[in-house]
């Protein structure tokens, strides 16, 4: 058994999957307990969305430094440090407040998991890219469809667990997730790992890399590809429960749940049948949905309508995460780590900048995150605009 899994690359896209929902947790597991976590440590909304956004700004850190320590440490061991950060991380949620302090204790944990999950974003694509299968776009989008359905079983998963064991024990769930990257790391001791660069295939400098117009262009789409997701995603919870009325349960799953399935199923269906679907013109249709499903978030009334929104908002933003990556690869095939990195750092800091738009723009309208939401809509217009400019500029050249 050990022999084929150190031989084997099938296990190596296994343990990706795995790095998938360990990155899940990571971004999604916290924003479950924002009001509880507000709520037992007297926290404000601009100390919320703190936690949110002190966790992508710290991955977008990591993205940035990695572009040098990566290639000098190797992959294996940046990712066995990966997941054994998330561990520590997770695991530190269920003491850590305790000992330094709540916000204090919540912050160090979310920086911890944080440098991990920074890791896993800017190594998972590349790794399963290196892998010797075909079609990469479609591998792609079935590698990034495993975060949503780590998104959804991190939401099912705590929300039954908090109905059964109460919500007061999040802790324990929070210890229970951290074995997750335990396991990751063991994984990833073992199972081989291929070059980024291929044979035959000329490695673009950095310099030449920060020197190519196309390449700033993919890395605004893929600026807003995270802001469109996690504007919506992070706060989907709170949004149901504070200003549509519903219970916790029901506001995790019909907000970050809904939401994430309909994502996996995004990314799923285009794994499965992208041969046939153009990718450029499949994210110039997404975008258009986002921006439809943006309006009707903000200015409906109704909130079946508002929350059937939010789950058809993660089926237009799945392909955009995979899909930039993918348009990436085929255009600058030799662009290795440092591309890679840096377009996750463009990556987080959508994510960042998404949710923290969202929350200040409530704030500032008395804790209305409707109207956050609906000013993101900024967002997925400027995937739609990057996406028109890159069909033009293939055909002027």
């Amino acid at each position: 058994m050990l022999s084929n899994i150190r031989k084997n690359y099938k296990y190596t896209i296994r343990a990706c999957y795995l790095g998938y929902v360990t990155q899940a947790v990571v971004n999604n597991f916290v924003p479950l307990l924002f009001l509880t976590l507000a709520s037992d440590f007297s926290l404000s909304l601009s100390e919320i969305t703190f936690i949110t956004t002190i966790n992508f700004s710290v991955q977008l850190l990591v993205d940035l430094l990695s572009v040098k320590f990566i290639d000098k440490i190797g992959y294996r061991l940046s990712m066995v440090l990966a997941n054994l950060f998330c561990f520590a991380g997770l695991s530190g949620l269920s003491f850590l407040p305790q000992i330094l302090g709540g916000y204090t204790g919540i912050i160090v944990s979310v920086i911890l998991y944080a440098v991990g999950g920074g890791i896993l974003e800017v190594l998972v694509s590349p790794i399963v890219e290196s892998c010797p299968t075909e079609n990469k776009a479609t591998v792609m989008s079935m590698l990034h469809s495993f975060y949503c359905w780590g998104h959804v079983f991190v939401v099912l998963a705590s929300a039954l667990f908090f109905k059964s064991a109460g919500i007061q024990n999040w802790p324990l769930m929070a210890v229970i997730w951290s074995l997750m990257p335990a396991a990751n790391a063991v994984l990833f001791l073992l199972v081989p790992i291929y070059p980024v660069v291929s044979e035959g295939t000329e490695k673009v400098p950095l310099k030449k890399l920060l020197s190519d117009k196309y390449f700033y262009l993919i890395a605004v789409i893929m600026i807003c590809a995270g802001a469109s997701e996690q504007a919506v995603s992070q706060w989907a919870s709170a949004f149901a429960e504070s200003a549509l009325g519903v219970s916790k349960l029901l506001g995790d799953l019909a907000g970050p749940c809904a939401f994430a399935f309909f994502m996996g199923v995004s990314r799923f269906i285009y794994g499965k049948y992208g041969t046939r679907l153009p990718l450029e013109k499949t994210m110039l249709l997404c975008s258009v949905m986002c921006i439809v499903c943006y309006l009707v978030i903000a200015l409906s009334a109704v909130p079946a309508t508002a929350l059937v929104a939010c789950a058809l908002t993660g089926f237009a933003v799945g392909i955009f995460w995979p899909g930039t990556f993918s348009i990436a690869a085929k255009r600058i095939p030799g662009g290795g780590t440092a591309m890679y990195a840096l377009l996750a750092l463009a990556g987080d800091t959508g994510c960042s900048s998404g949710p923290t738009l969202v929350g200040l723009a409530a704030g500032l309208m008395g804790g209305k995150l409707s109207f956050g939401i609906g000013l993101a809509i900024l967002f997925p217009f400027m995937i739609l605009l990057g996406i028109v400019i890159i069909n033009g500029t293939k055909k002027n050249g």
